[in-house]
Formats: structure tokens, C-alpha cells, sequence
């Protein structure tokens, strides 16, 4: 379990946005990675090195939202 962020992912938003694969590939320390269907799945090993680039949040507002866990 991460201990600094947590990536909420909303896999209908993701699925219907159509941005499965564009997610995995601007991921610079690659924590997503091929779900079912047009979805993610999270490498959890890989989500506390996420570096913030706020790539993943422009690419689905409304399917992927990074929460900072040492803001609350």
C-alpha cells in the first residue's frame, strides 16, 4: 500500500473516454498498466514514485484523480 498518494480510478469514465492505453503510455514511472477491456489496473509497487506531472489527471479529469495522503 502507498504511503504518500493514492490514485482514485474511475474505470467507467476511463472506458468511456477511450484512454486506457494513452494513460499507460504518459505514465513516467509506469503505474498503470492493461485492464479488461478498455481499462487500467494500478501497479502498486510504482504508485509512491509518482512524481506529480499531473499527466494522467489531464489526460481523463473525470476518470483518474491523484490524492496527496500527506495533505490531510
Amino acid at each position: 500500500m502507498a504511503m504518500f498518494i493514492r490514485i482514485d480510478v474511475n474505470d467507467s469514465e476511463v472506458a468511456k473516454a477511450g484512454v486506457a492505453q494513452k494513460l499507460i503510455d504518459v505514465c513516467p514511472v509506469k503505474i498503470f498498466s492493461a485492464g479488461d477491456g478498455d481499462s487500467v489496473s494500478l501497479i502498486d509497487d510504482n504508485v509512491d514514485e509518482c512524481v506529480l506531472c499531473d499527466l494522467c489527471e489531464q489526460a481523463c479529469p473525470a476518470g483518474i484523480k491523484v490524492v496527496k495522503l500527506y495533505e490531510d
